[in-house]
């Protein structure tokens, strides 16, 4: 039988409630609205946790018997979880009052008839410690005023019907998945549009790990003297908002703000030229908040907080991943040292590098066909990674590189992959060049003009896709949201043009005379080479200068005929 239930459980939080719980061998009942359950055990599978203990049951918080099956066994239901709420900025006030007031009130009601009871745990949020609860601004926000309106009806309810409640109330809570409210001061911050940094230079928003906060509220109920109380759960290591922001710009490689503009001025200013969400602003503030009887139950419960640098870093790595929700998260991907990689960073068989204007989004199905771990990455002023001599990157890449992998290189990408073969041939085991640019004639997709780069900046995803000759998808999508940032456009362009003088194409055919460990050469009929090469050539028929994108199957198949693990060579 099952002793808990989470309520909302595919939400943000609720799921990573289900998954502790369902790690530490508890059965769990989650209530989801429709369409949850595939979210939620679709979610659990890529954690690769045991849904054995799981049962799964459609939920609606706003109905009094919270929609539940009529033949659900509550028994031995014991700790209740009340993680249904409607968390975003914009919503109408009857939306947010149905379910973070009525809906609140309706679990409490419902759990008071359990049999077996325990705990009831409950969600609010940070700010309910310093606002006055009794002021309902909906006109500021119906979200943050439904919570404040909600906290002191469910503690006076659960006081007078004699439930066990306990409040939990976090401050933004990080981890993958999280795209509201600090997101959207990194996704401006990422896309070169944070003018200023918004409030004071004491300014604090507080932050709490996902994981950590999990842990914490299903550590709530087995301490006795928890019950009735509410605590305030974030980390005050959080650094003030203008440092969070710097070390953010640091981490991302890219410019911070140099100005503060206060909360004060940003709300006389229209929306259009500040780009500030309302809702958000009376979060951006300089209170700080006492976590002595949140950092007691931590104590008592064994847990202790990660660093908030860490925290923060490894979430702006899956916002930028994600494309800021857009797509689903490499949990493999990040920044190291600026450089955006993905992949085995210790012993992969394979290291790719892309060339212009893709990214290492690029080689996504190549590498899902090979056979064998790989190791990619965006050159460095280009994609995603932060400015820097594009020659660099191998090194970088290869001093955490324990084995000895083929280094494959498409377009510019060639050129890093082809000096670092030469230079330490003892570190590798093969060259692949994929539409090897210095062998190629000399025409190119791109304009070289001055004004190159502001075409290339405005051109959206189906038009770069159409200029390329390649299938609109992902890779591209990547690309341009790429391009649209401040630099890389510019960078994009500079690079074909040094790529294009003479002097280094020479260069670089000497340097493939000179490559002493095999080298395989892969070029489509619609982009041949220039010139005649003493190296294995695989010719795909019916391709351009992207092979990867268009055939990948078959230029994996050629890839792995330099590695050890040779896959089926059939075109396709």
């Amino acid at each position: 039988m099952s002793h808990s239930i989470v309520l909302g459980a595919a939400g943000f939080i609720g799921r990573a409630v289900v998954a502790q719980l369902l790690e530490r061998g508890e059965s769990v009942v989650a209530a989801v609205r429709p369409g949850g359950e595939e979210r939620l055990t679709a979610w659990l599978r890529v954690g690769a946790v045991d849904q054995t203990g799981l049962t799964v049951v459609p939920c609606d918080v706003t109905a009094k018997d919270l929609g539940l099956p009529g033949d659900l066994e509550t028994t031995d239901l014991r700790d209740v979880y009340n993680c249904a709420a409607r968390f975003a900025f914009g919503l109408g006030k009857d939306d947010a009052y149905a379910v973070n007031v009525t809906g609140a009130l309706h679990v409490l009601d419902w759990a008071a008839a359990l049999p077996a009871l325990r705990r009831v745990v409950h969600i609010t949020g940070y700010r309910i410690t310093v606002e006055d609860s009794s002021e309902q601004h909906y006109d500021r926000g119906a979200y943050g005023a439904s919570k404040f309106e909600s906290d002191p009806m469910l503690r006076r309810h659960a006081a007078e019907r004699g439930i066990p409640l306990t409040i939990a109330n976090p401050s933004s809570v990080l981890g993958p998945g999280q795209y509201v409210g600090l997101a959207g001061i990194v996704d401006d911050l990422w896309h070169g549009r944070l003018a200023a940094i918004p409030g004071g230079r004491e300014t604090f928003v507080p932050i709490v790990d996902l994981d950590y906060f999990a842990t914490f509220l299903i550590s709530l109920p087995g301490q006795d003297d928890t019950a009735g109380r509410s605590f305030t759960v974030l980390d005050p290591r959080t650094p003030v908002l203008p440092d969070l922001i710097r070390m953010l710009a640091g981490h991302l490689g890219v410019r911070a703000p140099r100005f503060s503009v206060p909360v004060s001025v940003i709300e006389k200013l229209p929306r259009s030229l500040t780009g500030a969400d309302p809702e958000s602003l009376p979060f951006i503030a300089d209170d700080r908040y006492d976590t002595t009887a949140a950092d007691d139950v931590a104590r008592a419960a064994g847990i202790t907080m990660p660093h908030a640098e860490t925290v923060l870093r490894t979430w702006a790595d899956h916002l930028v991943s994600s494309r800021f929700g857009a797509v689903e998260a490499d949990p493999t991907a990040g920044f190291v040292d600026g450089t955006w990689v993905s992949g085995d960073r210790e012993h992969p068989d394979y290291v790719l590098l892309p060339g212009l204007p893709v990214d290492s989004a690029s080689w996504t199905e190549v590498r899902a066909a090979l056979s064998a771990p790989s190791l990619v990455a965006d050159l460095p002023g280009l994609g995603r990674s932060a400015p820097g001599e594009i020659d660099d990157v191998l090194p970088r890449l290869m001093s955490s590189v324990r084995s000895r992998p083929v280094l494959v290189g498409h377009s510019l990408g060639c050129d890093p992959v082809l000096r670092y073969a030469a230079a330490h041939p003892d570190r590798i085991s093969g060259v692949v060049l994929v539409s090897p640019a210095f062998l190629q004639p000399r025409t190119g997709w791109l304009p070289r003009s001055p004004l190159a780069a502001v075409a290339l900046r405005r051109m959206s995803a189906a038009a770069l896709a159409t200029r390329l000759g390649i299938p609109a998808g992902p890779a591209v999508d990547s690309a341009a949201d790429n391009l649209r940032r401040p630099g890389v456009a510019a960078r994009t362009t500079a690079a074909l043009r040094q790529a294009s003088a003479p002097e280094r194409r020479n260069e670089l055919a000497d340097l493939l005379a000179r490559v002493a460990v095999p080298v395989r050469i892969i070029a489509g009929t619609q982009d041949p080479l220039s010139v005649t090469v003493p190296h294995g050539l695989a010719v795909i028929e019916g391709t351009g200068h992207y092979p990867q994108l268009t055939h990948p199957a078959r230029v994996a198949a050629e890839i792995a005929r330099v590695g050890a693990h040779p896959i089926d060579a059939t075109a396709r």
